[in-house]
């Protein structure tokens, strides 16, 4: 599991919403993002792109100083393996990055080889499209854009 995120952090998921589809992806990197609603796709202000997204169930509850909540993201910067195969994450990867194929509600995610140490299979399209809904370990499969 990843050492930066906890289940517990995770109590109260009730989906996993992806805006690209997992399977192309060798990693993800996931994060706690405060959002002010429980559901629907969040703001995103880091470089890069969300890939998907949590959203909570009704019993989830805004924290009594900011009347956020905090959710999960899931996101790639332009420095990731996905668009430069060649660069920095060849090999390796960033510490919140996991297998977005272990990722499921209430589940952080777990490094995997193919996460930590890169696919064999890169064929140098560094855009991904989405495809059918997704039916698997998500609740919510992922809408074409």
């Amino acid at each position: 599991m990843s050492s930066l995120l906890t289940e517990g952090d995770l109590t109260h998921e009730a989906h996993v919403v992806w805006l690209e589809d997992p399977e192309n992806l060798d990693y993800v990197r996931q994060a706690l993002d405060k959002t002010p609603r429980r559901r629907n796709k969040p703001r995103y202000a880091r470089d890069g792109r969300m890939v998907g997204y949590a959203e909570l169930d009704d019993h989830a509850e805004a924290d009594p100083d900011s009347g956020l909540y905090r959710r999960r993201v899931f996101f790639l910067l332009p420095h990731d393996r996905d668009t430069q195969p060649e660069g920095l994450y060849q090999e390796g990867a960033p510490g919140e990055a996991v297998d977005p194929r272990t990722i499921d509600v209430r589940k952080v995610g777990e490094k995997t080889p193919r996460s930590q140490r890169g696919s064999c299979r890169h064929n140098g399209h560094p855009g991904l499209t989405p495809g059918a809904p997704r039916t698997g370990r998500s609740s919510v499969a992922f809408p074409l854009l």
